[in-house]
């Protein structure tokens, strides 16, 4: 069975940075767009961050230049450095690969809690 797992989370203060570091088990996804999601109870699942195989980003608004998403091919990791951090990025981040179908349900991972403290 394939999933991602993700780690990194943490308690930061407002303003400060984490990094979050994905990794899937099983198969492997160099050919995959993969993506950064979050979830706070209540809300849906967004993406917040992309990266194609061939290293093309793309970024919600609300993180746009304060987020940069990275991904190593050999190591097969995704990563999220997350600056600036708002109140509002608190949530469960979770990675998954990007589709015209949307996420695959049986990859999500645990995910890893992000909150931030003001």
């Amino acid at each position: 069975q394939v999933q991602f797992v993700e780690s990194g989370g943490g308690l930061v203060q407002s303003g400060g940075s984490l990094r979050l570091s994905c990794a899937p088990s099983g198969s492997i996804f160099r050919g995959y767009t993969l993506g950064w999601y979050r979830q706070t109870p209540g809300k849906q699942r967004e993406l917040v961050a992309s990266i194609a195989a061939d290293g093309e980003t793309k970024y919600a608004n609300s993180v746009k230049g304060r987020f940069t998403i990275s991904r190593d091919n050999a190591k097969n990791t995704v990563d999220l450095q997350m600056n600036t951090l708002k109140s509002d990025d608190a949530a469960v981040y979770y990675c998954n690969v990007v589709t015209t179908a949307g996420p695959r349900a049986d990859y999500w991972g645990q995910g890893t809690q992000v909150t931030v403290s003001s």
